[in-house]
């Protein structure tokens, strides 16, 4: 199961109105989602989110940090992040779980509460700084010498150094990544990285003249598959896109703060609930607007099929005075797939 873990801030709104809210958490805000490919492509359906409010403005305890009258206590973003995790994983018993995320969100903040938490279940994976050290596995019982073993072996070199001594020997892999099938040049190795303090396998991507560092604490996942999830991390970005302009969550007109929570907390259900209906399309939906180089739907695209659905001649069947439906509610099929 993919979690994917990244953050949307805007604060100060230049183009403001003088009657507009002046909460700015429908434009700040910390999520998870679930990574899943949808009819051939990757897609985000957001499952929990938290406003991120400064803590200078929480100390300055201005009326805009309150909720229901209370002034709200401060969390970082990787604390709130934790907390969504942890709450979504419990209903997941016993199923590994790989955090998808940025090289900010990648460290051992996110990394060892999960872990406290959740067990070896949790995994991680991210990308590199350049300048990350990395080092090699030590050798059991290659050391004589009294005390604890040895956590690290030899140091390696950091991610920049290792870059170029790697990239005559990197392998052509074929790769879905951005909605079709790509030859990508990498190399692997399985290091020590002190800043999680635990192994993990290193994939070095080169493009022509730049390259990218990604590691992953499971080991299990092949080289193919790293690739391709960190690439479907972008999604995440799409899909503050289609919460924030397409559902309309950053047009709130709303004057309290229950009523900013609620409508994006709305904004993300609605979000959530076109992708399971185009989970379950028996065929893949045409794009509307061709762009050049892209053949996938859009997420407009299913809108578009919701809308046409509930305003057909069976409309009725979506709102019914009588109660008596000659067939099966639209809206009673959307919420049963929800569940």
């Amino acid at each position: 199961m993919l979690f994917i873990v990244a953050d949307n801030t805007h604060i100060f709104d230049h183009a403001a109105k003088d009657n507009q809210s002046k909460y700015p958490w429908a434009q700040n805000v910390v999520l998870i989602g679930l990574l899943k490919v949808i009819k051939g492509r990757w897609a985000c359906l957001p499952l929990s989110q938290r406003f991120y409010l400064p803590q200078k403005a929480i100390n300055a305890k201005s009326d805009n940090m309150r909720v229901a009258g209370k002034v709200v206590s401060f969390q970082t973003k990787l604390q709130q992040a934790v907390e969504m995790v942890i709450q979504v994983a419990q209903h997941f018993a016993g199923v590994d779980i790989i955090i998808v995320c940025d090289s900010w969100f990648g460290n051992n903040g996110l990394f060892k509460p999960l872990r406290t938490k959740l067990g070896n279940f949790v995994h991680l994976l991210s990308r590199l700084r350049s300048n990350t050290v990395l080092y090699s596995i030590p050798k059991i019982g290659s050391s004589k010498k009294p005390g604890r073993p040895k956590k690290y072996g030899s140091r390696l070199g950091s991610c920049a150094e290792m870059a170029a001594a790697f990239m005559a020997y990197a392998s052509t892999y074929h790769v879905f990544l951005y909605g079709k099938y790509r030859e990508v040049n990498a190399y692997s190795q399985i290091v020590m990285l002190k800043t999680l303090k635990c192994p993990v396998r290193v994939v070095w991507v080169f493009r022509k003249t730049q390259w990218i560092a990604i590691f992953s604490t499971d080991l299990k996942l092949s080289v193919e598959q790293i690739i391709e999830y960190y690439g479907a991390r972008w999604k995440i970005e799409s899909g503050f896109k289609e919460i924030k302009q397409d559902i309309g969550s950053s047009k709130s007109q709303t004057r309290n703060a229950q009523a900013v929570i609620n409508h994006i907390n709305f904004s993300i259900m609605a979000a959530t609930i076109i992708w399971i209906y185009g989970s379950r399309l028996e065929n893949i939906p045409e794009r509307r607007h061709k762009v050049k180089g892209r053949n996938s739907f859009a997420f407009s695209d299913l809108r578009h099929i919701i809308a046409k659905s509930a305003l057909s001649d069976d409309f009725h069947a979506v709102c019914n005075q009588d109660n008596k439906l000659p067939r099966k509610s639209f809206l009673e099929a959307l919420l049963r797939m929800v569940g």
